[in-house]
This record gives structure tokens, C-alpha cells and sequence, in this order.
């Protein structure tokens, strides 16, 4: 080899060198910016959840006080009456005003008492009317109660508001406050978990609101959903991929199904108040109604998983069943389904994930009402966990806000819950080739 052979190949040599340690460099620094954006990303996210629950932990427990309740059939307006009208009917409101002012019998002024009697809950009269409706041997009795408080007491109680601020400067004068203070003295005030957080509806008192009734009309809507939903979802799927020809309408049906799934939720809003409300005159604001919509809006989605599950299905197994004489549809049956359905249930909880977490659809169809009963079929009256959300973010008391909080905290844990179970349906059932 000539010398200027072995220069020009030292030059090459030197030349790939110079490139491989640029593209190593390249590589090295985009391995750099995706660990950046990942770090990047998590942090977001933590500072998003940290946020969340800084605000909302205290959403689960509530101040209650206790009160020496004296059930009077004088105060309660019954005199020998016990006839369940009459109970019902009775003023318990009474009962807890009296207890109060027996606490505090220096408060004798009508201003000052209206001030007192604002440290309970107006709810504080109907837990009474439950406990003598459920047993009326009590009229006539004396016992300790723990009836929830105030908003505003909570919110002092959680150190929402500051005691060291001016009167004027907060929602508390300083004789409410120095009622609480003597009610802590004597350990007659105290936080609990608030349960009622899980057992009630939604209420003007934040308080006293709850989601048992969102929770509720999100389940029935998505039974209804989920209802529908999947066998149309997976018949389509079936259809498209075993049994329609290849052609062009098949094309059509197939490019709408893929638009489908990236159009605006609030369309199928828009399409199911025409639709489902304005024509087929379906009750507004129930379940039956947010469910159909939520079926449109999720068949798109649980069809394209569908059909990518029927896809990883080998040949070799379709050929193998009819080569055993098997007719198409028990191929499909008995050998192809059962293998597509671990992808086809990871869809179709996917698809019901999103649904739950869906407002804009049902704000359109009427879902948005304030509903305190909670639905026990699907043509009631109901709302959902994220439009109750939507509502109380729009509250402007303080308690509201980690009424919201407490809320959004539920929702993420049902929404993660439902991913790691389609997760774990995949991993459980999945076959690999």
C-alpha cells in the first residue's frame, strides 16, 4: 500500500471518528433532554397531587360540638302527641338553641344570641329529628350530642382563619371566637372524620355537602355506558375486522370511527341534547341521558382497541379451528375472542375511565343541577363526581375549596384504580406468541 493510500484511509478513519463521536455526543444529549423532560414532567405532577391534597386532607374530617340536648316535648311543640307527623313536624331547632344558650347562659341579648346559635350547623336539627324519629322513647330524656359546626367554625378549627387578625379583617367576631375557645377549654369541640363527606348529597351548607349522590349518578351513568357500550363496541370490531370486505365504504366506516375519537367532548353534548333531550324527549339531567351520551363519546375508543385485539390474534389459530371444520362464527367465538379479550377489556376500561372524568358533555344534556337525594334508578334526577366538582369550585365560601379538593383526591383514586386494574386484567390474561 502506497503512502498516500494509507493517508487517504487515516484521513477516513479520522473523518468516521470525528462523526461517530458527534452522534455519540447527539445521542448523549438526547438521552439528557428526555431524562430532563421526564424529571420535568414527575415534578409537575407531584407539585399538582401535593397541591391537591395540601387542600383537601381536611375536606375528610369536621368539627362537631357537643351538646347536653334536652328532649322536651314542651320545647318540641308535641305536648302528648307522638304520631309520626307530629314528630316529624316538631321544632327541633329549639332543642339545639336551648342547649346552646344552657352552655352560655350569660348570652341574653338577641343579637348575641343570633351569634351563638351560629356556631352549630343548621343540620344540627335534622340529625335530631332522625334520632327521635328512630326512636321516640327519648322525648322526655337528656343526652350528650355531637352535631357538626359551623363552616366558618371548621375553618377556624383547621387554622383557615387567623384568630390574631382584626375583628374587622375576618367572618368571626372575637365573642364567637371566645366561645369556641371556651368549648375547647372543656373539650366540647373537636374534629372527627367526616363521614358525612361519603353518606350525604350536595347541600347550600358546605358543612353538610357531600358526593354520595354525584358518586351515585356516576355509576349509574356509567352502567349505562358501559351497558351499551361494550357489545356494540366489540360487534362492530368483529364485523370489521373478520367479515366486512375490504373496499371502499369499509374505508369510510373505518377513517369516521378514527375522527370520531379525536372530536370535542362537548359535540356529543351538543348532539345529545338534540338528540336524546330535544327529540326522543328523554328526562334531562338523568343518568339514562349522560349515559348515551358517554356511549357515543366512548365507542370510537373501545372499537380501535377492539379491533388492534383482534389483530395480535395469529392466523394460525383462525386457520387452525376452520381447518377442523369449524364454521367462522365458532372460530370467532371460541378461539379468537377469547384471546382478544384481555386487549378488548384494557380498551373498554380505558374508554370508562375517560368517561368518568368527562364534565362538558354533561353540562350540555342538563347534568349540572343541584341534586341533594341521591338517584336510585337512572331516569332520576343526578349528577356526576367531576360536574359536583365544577360546582363547588364555583362557590365562593372557603369550605368549598376543600370540599373541591376532597373531591378531585376521589375522583384521581377511582380514574388510577381503573387504569391499574385494565393493567392488571392485561397482564393477567395476555398471551404472548
Amino acid at each position: 500500500m502506497t503512502r498516500k493510500a494509507i493517508s487517504q484511509r487515516l484521513r477516513t478513519i479520522d473523518i468516521v471518528n470525528a462523526s461517530m463521536r458527534r452522534r455519540n455526543a447527539a445521542e448523549k444529549r438526547f438521552q439528557i433532554y428526555g431524562k430532563l423532560a421526564i424529571a420535568a414532567a414527575m415534578l409537575f405532577l407531584i407539585f399538582m397531587f401535593g397541591n391537591i391534597i395540601y387542600k383537601g386532607h381536611t375536606a375528610f374530617v369536621q368539627a362537631f360540638v357537643a351538646l347536653d340536648i334536652s328532649f322536651d316535648a314542651q320545647v318540641l311543640g308535641l305536648g302528648d302527641r307522638r304520631d309520626k307527623k307530629s314528630l316529624a313536624s316538631a321544632d327541633y331547632a329549639a332543642l339545639v338553641k336551648a342547649a346552646l344558650r344552657q352552655q352560655f347562659p350569660d348570652v341574653t341579648k338577641r343579637k348575641a344570641k343570633r351569634k351563638l346559635y351560629k356556631l352549630v350547623s343548621s343540620g344540627a336539627s335534622y340529625q335530631l329529628a332522625d334520632m327521635v324519629k328512630n326512636n321516640p322513647d327519648l322525648i322526655g330524656t337528656q343526652a350528650r350530642v355531637w352535631v357538626p359546626a359551623d363552616d366558618e367554625i371548621d375553618m377556624l378549627l383547621k387554622g383557615y382563619i387567623d384568630r390574631k387578625l382584626p375583628e374587622s379583617e375576618r367572618r368571626l367576631s372575637d365573642q364567637q371566637i371566645s366561645w369556641v375557645e371556651t368549648l375547647e377549654a372543656k373539650e366540647l369541640i373537636e374534629t372527627r372524620f367526616n363521614f358525612n363527606f361519603f353518606t350525604h348529597g350536595d347541600s347550600r351548607d358546605a358543612e353538610l355537602a357531600g358526593i354520595l349522590a354525584a358518586l351515585s349518578g356516576s355509576f349509574l351513568t356509567l352502567l349505562v355506558t358501559l351497558t351499551l357500550a361494550f357489545p356494540i363496541a366489540v360487534a362492530t370490531a368483529i364485523y370489521l375486522e373478520e367479515f366486512a370486505p375490504k373496499n371502499k365504504w369499509t374505508d369510510i366506516i373505518e377513517v369516521n370511527i378514527n375522527n370520531l375519537a379525536a372530536v370535542p367532548s362537548i359535540v356529543f353534548g351538543l348532539l345529545g341534547l338534540a338528540l336524546f333531550i330535544n327529540w326522543f324527549q328523554f328526562p334531562r339531567s338523568a343518568p339514562l341521558v349522560g349515559g348515551l351520551v358517554l356511549t357515543l363519546m366512548t365507542l370510537p375508543t373501545i372499537i380501535i382497541s377492539s379491533r388492534a385485539a383482534l389483530k395480535t390474534v395469529p392466523n394460525a389459530i383462525r386457520q387452525a379451528a376452520l381447518g377442523i371444520g369449524a364454521s367462522k362464527v365458532q372460530m370467532i367465538r371460541h378461539h379468537v375472542l377469547p384471546l382478544a379479550l384481555p386487549g378488548m377489556l384494557t380498551g373498554t376500561i380505558i374508554g370508562m375511565a375517560q368517561a368518568l372524568g368527562e364534565t362538558a358533555p354533561l353540562l350540555m344534556i342538563g347534568m349540572v343541577a343541584f341534586i341533594v337525594d341521591v338517584p336510585t334508578s337512572i331516569v332520576d334526577p343526578s349528577t356526576v363526581l367531576p360536574v359536583q366538582i365544577f360546582l363547588w369550585a364555583d362557590s365562593p365560601e372557603r369550605a368549598f375549596v376543600e370540599k373541591t379538593s376532597g373531591a378531585i383526591m376521589v375522583l384521581l383514586a377511582f380514574l388510577i384504580a381503573m387504569n391499574a386494574m385494565a393493567v392488571a386484567v392485561r397482564k393477567k390474561l395476555e398471551r404472548r406468541w
